[in-house]
């Protein structure tokens, strides 16, 4: 089954083309990283312009690249939510006129399983599993104990655990996108300041990450009034290794009330070497998967995998009604 994915959720253009939710013909992704770095972060007008822009080229390279006509695509799968919904529209819109055209069955996706999926694409999710789900707008422990059946067992309280990465990153002056030089940066550093672990023994598996970042900060201002010498790969090394014992941590209590076959990390900052290192030094009991690294930023390739899956489960597809929208929930009664 080819299915064609459509990603633009947020600052990535990309359309991707996947034989049965695991072969990977193409992956175009159109990163507007440049264009939003003299903001500090992404602008959402300006994001919904270059999507516009790029949206027909990514569609051309894909199918190119791909080898294929759009005649032979067998479904398409566009991200629907959440996300801004601005740039979610321009590729709901987008595959939904290419549906049209070619007469091709469309259906659409939830932001955060494509990220989940994304580890099926180079391991075989075993199921019952557990997915951390780490990104700038999620931080969430989910179980599943089949394909689609997403149980969530706890969630961040307030920021996102790579949200908070990039306000952190902000203070210290690092650029856009801050994420990932904290993680460059701690790995020269050492865990120095003790910064605190919230939640970390509470008995549930939420997270918390707005004090730990209010502490940063606070921190780093003080110790600028005082003019005392700030070490940056210390406070990079000293964020990172508070948020990846968090995470590890709540990951751990999860699979003692949870036995399962698998662990999976998916999101942006499953990218995050500090995290990766961590959570296989850590957890010996099971595996514990992570996409490749070009699979953990926003692709359309994850997104096909997770259409494949979802049509596979339901056998059920959208009609022209579909819409984008910013707040989507991925999980049943909510």
């Amino acid at each position: 089954m080819i299915v064609l994915g459509v990603e633009t959720s947020c600052d990535e253009t990309s359309v991707s083309v996947v034989i049965d939710g695991k072969t990977v013909l193409s992956n175009i992704v159109l990163s507007q990283i440049d264009i939003h770095k003299a903001y500090g972060g992404v602008v959402p007008e300006i994001a919904s312009r270059e999507h516009v822009k790029g949206i027909t080229y990514v569609f051309d390279q894909a199918i190119k690249q791909a080898n294929i006509t759009f005649e032979q695509v067998d479904l398409i799968a566009v991200t629907e939510g959440p996300g801004l919904i601005g740039s979610l529209l321009i590729g709901v819109n987008a595959a939904k006129t290419l549906s049209l055209n070619y007469q091709i069955p469309i259906i659409g996706i939830h932001h955060i399983s494509g990220h989940i999926y994304a580890n099926n694409i180079e391991h075989d999710m075993k199921f019952p599993l557990l997915a951390l789900v780490v990104s700038g707008g999620h931080t969430e422990i989910i179980l599943m104990k089949e394909h689609y059946d997403f149980q969530k067992l706890g969630e961040t309280q307030d920021d996102a655990v790579g949200e908070a990465y990039d306000k952190v990153a902000r203070i210290l002056g690092l650029p856009y996108p801050g994420g990932p030089q904290v993680d460059k940066l701690a790995i020269l550093g050492e865990d120095t300041l003790h910064f605190p672990r919230p939640m970390m023994t509470s008995p549930d598996f939420n997270f918390s990450f707005s004090g730990l970042k209010s502490h940063v900060i606070n921190l780093h201002h003080n110790m600028i009034q005082r003019n005392e010498a700030i070490i940056i790969e210390d406070f990079c090394r000293s964020f990172q290794d508070a948020v990846t014992d968090i995470l590890v941590k709540k990951t751990q209590d999860a699979l003692l009330k949870y036995p399962v076959k698998q662990v999976i990390v998916a999101g942006g900052v499953a990218a995050n070497k500090g995290l990766r290192k961590k959570m296989l030094d850590s957890i010996k009991d099971v595996p514990v998967c992570f996409p490749n690294i070009k699979y953990c930023t926003d692709n359309a390739a994850m997104i096909a995998v997770s259409g494949y899956f979802k049509y596979q489960k339901f056998h059920k597809t959208d009609n022209y009604m579909l819409n984008g929208s910013s707040r989507l929930s991925l999980h049943k009664g909510e």
